[in-house]
């Protein structure tokens, strides 16, 4: 059985934990393949609210598996608060929930590491949510990580002594003020480490291998989005891991010729949090009116997200690099009201007009170029079918399929998860 991926298309916050569990009674399997716990998801159903960090979007579906693939960075200390958030649903975090030996594992020292770091660069610090992910994929990539199958050892102590007494050496290098406690932070980061290896280890690369050719669905699950891609974002304001495709097959161990359908999520129009360029980016009421009606808050890091139209040019190059098969528009409804919408179809750049996504996308260097649409005034939250849907939204919609050549299979209406109508 070949392995779905979902992903985000822009800089993350599409909406990809709402969709995930929306088809996870499709699946057997939902893996993770990348990021760490700044990436919140959020699910809505019965009234409540939930935000997953690290645990896969599938969880609260009673047949499904949740894998943790070796992709994924885990910081004990949130990743066991994040268990003990969903102790009222009774789920069997043993049963369902399984982690790969591989992972990669967030010190204490990681976080006052990424603080130092952050607070050394001034004005150009990069918008960091500060909680050591990044220098833990350095670590990775500089071989000198521990990871979820050292703990498995009976010297693993040894080894985050070692590796810890290293990044205080690192952090007084920065000669910034941070404040902390490492030895409260240790104590409980330790807690943390036991009530971890109370769950199941796999060797993720072959549970994966071994449930496809036993016929299992396997829904592979990204965090953040393909503009925040290490290699293919907003350089160097993205985050540390591949959320591209790509990232699927290093992060899950799935050869690249098992991959099936590709699933990318974009907003109807474009939010990012943090720093870098963005160059739909409203600075008027119109901004503060899709912040405001979008609730456009980090749903972790309880940042004020940045709104804007949609970016044509951005989303056909991440449809591109991710070989997307299936598109989901997602808060079609935050647009009810608008008099004109616009979507950026072009940029004017260096002189000349382009279609593709250039190495600098700098305010100096690009000026979006707009195609304005009539806007539409029905509320879209309580339609159920998409032949309610008002003209001037099937218009927007088949704009969109015929310039991006991908059909959109999904508009979500509203956060609840019966708030989705399939196209």
């Amino acid at each position: 059985m070949a392995v779905d991926l979902l992903l985000g298309l822009q800089w993350g916050d599409e909406g990809k934990g709402k969709i995930v569990d929306v088809l996870t009674s499709n699946y057997n399997i939902i893996a993770r393949f990348q990021g760490g716990p700044n990436a919140g998801h959020t699910l809505e159903f019965d009234g409540i609210k939930h935000v997953l960090r690290t645990i896969p979007s599938g969880i609260f579906h009673e047949d499904s598996i949740n894998v943790i693939g070796n992709g994924v960075v885990i910081d004990p200390v949130v990743f066991v608060k994040e268990l003990e958030g969903l102790a009222q649903f009774n789920i069997d975090f043993k049963k369902k929930l399984i982690i790969s030996r591989k992972a990669h594992i967030i010190l204490p020292t990681h976080r006052m590491l990424d603080a130092a770091s952050e607070t050394a660069k001034g004005k150009a610090k990069i918008g960091s949510t500060l909680k050591g992910i990044g220098p833990t994929y350095m670590d990775k990539t500089g071989r000198n990580g521990i990871r979820v199958g050292d703990l498995e050892l009976p010297d693993w102590k040894d080894k985050y002594r070692a590796l810890a007494n290293k990044h205080e050496a690192m952090i007084s290098f920065f000669n910034v003020q941070i404040q902390y406690n490492l030895e409260e932070l240790e104590t409980e980061f330790f807690e943390a480490v036991e009530r971890l290896k109370e769950l199941t280890f796999i060797d993720s690369e072959e549970y994966l291998y071994q449930a496809q050719k036993a016929g299992k669905t396997i829904l592979a699950e990204g965090a953040q989005g393909s503009l925040l891609d290490i290699d293919f974002g907003t350089y160097p304001f993205v985050t540390s891991s591949n959320t591209t495709a790509a990232g699927a097959c290093t992060g899950l161990g799935v050869a690249p010729n098992q991959i099936g359908d590709v699933y990318g999520i974009f907003k109807a129009y474009t939010t990012r949090v943090g720093s870098g360029p963005f160059p739909t980016e409203l600075f008027d009421e119109i901004g503060a009116d899709m912040a405001r009606i979008g609730h456009e808050v980090g749903a972790v890091t309880g940042r004020a997200r940045r709104c804007g139209w949609l970016d044509l040019v951005a989303l056909k190059y991440a449809c591109q690099v991710n070989g997307v098969t299936k598109l989901m528009m997602m808060k079609g409804d935050v647009l009810s009201g608008f008099k004109t919408l616009k979507i950026c179809t072009a940029y004017e750049y260096k002189g000349e007009t382009i279609t593709h996504l250039p190495y600098n996308i700098e305010p100096e260097n690009i000026n979006p170029i707009y195609t304005d649409f009539k806007g539409w005034k029905e509320d879209l939250t309580k339609m159920t079918d998409k032949a309610q849907f008002p003209k001037e939204l099937n218009k927007y919609i088949a704009f969109l399929e015929k310039e991006l050549e991908i059909p959109i299979t999904v508009v979500s209406v509203g956060p609840d998860r019966k708030q989705t109508i399939f196209m």
